[in-house]
């Protein structure tokens, strides 16, 4: 199916069922179950997977641009489905002949959920360095033992993608591997409820894994591949569903915004104050904020689908800046609109609430800038 109809089928969805339940998935804190089967149904689960097993071939580009569309009505539903398409990402790219049946076939034909479990307590921010234990019990088998932090759709999705710390517990930092774990797996203990001040429907849960009995053919990749994930597949398309979310709320705010100024009118004189010069230059700069980085995000996927080597520096700068216009959109949205925006249960007030966390979910604005100046200035990325 090409693109355009794709983005058109969730747009729709976003337009219509989003729509219907964001008030609940932001009021009561609910997993936007209805806004994920919507798309699940309408064959949108396997937006990246390939088509040779039954999906769209699609890659960051078009990620982008449905946690956009889906990320102006909802942010936690744009999140929650983002990261089934990252999960799914990792699982296929180096998806053994079973994995390709038992998990891409059935997230294809809208029957699966994945998602990632790779943030700990005792790491924070630094989630690409594990420090759940993967034991061989034998070559058919692994023991897993760790906790896990703000899984996205933790407790809903079928599969999650986690990170361990290779068999050898001795292993350097290139010796972390990754894992596809079927929810039904024994030993899985989900915690709490998510109860946050924003994303408030992402289900971002908790996980410890107490001798979790993990099949070796769930392996994957090869022991200590896990970095290689990390950089290869993860960051682009965790970065990209992240960016393309917030680049949703931006949006969503200025709309609020231009639509408070084109209809408030003062009663004494009648004038709108979609005539008052200071608001006018304030909504340009507004929508300038905007637009430069969208075509960033949208240049950096590009270069990413096209297989650049230099995507990485335009990806990481696409969701740190993304994270800056969101904010300060939406700021502004609060200013231009007065005391109307700052009313308890305002539209804008969910949305300030969702765009906080662009700078705090791993990894973060700051990190991100500091891999950059690193890259650019030829040293490691990962150097304490």
């Amino acid at each position: 199916m090409p693109l355009e109809h794709l983005l058109a089928t969730v747009g729709h969805i976003a337009a219509t069922t989003v729509t219907e339940e964001a008030p609940s998935i932001d009021g009561q804190g609910q997993w936007p179950e209805h806004s994920i089967r919507a798309l699940q149904h309408a064959g949108l689960g396997g937006l990246v997977v390939t088509p040779e097993f039954g999906g769209h071939g699609q890659g960051l580009f078009a990620l982008s641009r449905a946690c956009e569309l889906l990320g102006e009505v909802s942010a936690s539903a744009a999140l929650c489905y983002g990261m089934h398409c990252v999960g799914t990402a990792v699982i296929g790219s180096k998806a053994t002949p079973r994995q390709q049946q038992e998990f891409l076939r059935p997230i294809a034909a809208g029957e699966h959920l994945t998602t990632l479990a790779l943030s700990e307590p005792g790491t924070g921010a630094h989630f690409y360095f594990p420090q759940t234990q993967l034991l061989a019990l034998s070559e058919d088998e692994y023991l897993v033992n760790g906790s896990k932090s703000f899984v996205t759709n933790g407790g809903r999705a079928d599969s999650y993608v986690l990170s361990t710390v290779g068999v050898d517990p001795e292993a350097a930092r290139d010796g972390f591997s990754c894992l596809v774990v079927p929810n039904n797996t024994a030993g899985l203990e989900w915690g709490p409820e998510w109860k946050g001040i924003g994303m408030r429907g992402n289900s971002s849960r908790s996980l410890l894994l107490k001798d979790v009995p993990v099949p070796a053919q769930y392996l994957l990749g090869e022991h200590g591949d896990q970095l290689w994930y990390i950089f290869q597949v993860v960051a682009p398309y965790f970065l990209t569903a992240m960016a393309g979310t917030y680049l949703g709320i931006a949006q969503a705010a200025f709309n609020e915004a231009r639509q408070y100024l084109v209809e408030r009118a003062y009663r004494h004189s009648g004038a709108t104050l979609s005539q008052n010069g200071l608001l006018q230059h304030r909504l340009g700069m507004m929508w300038s904020n905007i637009e430069r980085t969208r075509q960033l995000l949208y240049h950096a996927t590009r270069l990413g689908d096209a297989g650049d080597p230099g995507a990485v520096l335009p990806i990481l700068s696409a969701k740190a800046e993304m994270g800056h216009c969101c904010v300060e959109v939406v700021n502004e949205a609060m200013t231009l609109m007065g005391g109307s925006s700052y009313g308890q249960s305002s539209r804008l007030e969910v949305l300030l609430r969702d765009s906080r966390a662009a700078h705090v979910m791993a990894p973060t604005t700051d990190i991100l800038y500091t891999w950059l100046g690193r890259a650019l200035l030829g040293q490691p990325l990962l150097e304490e």
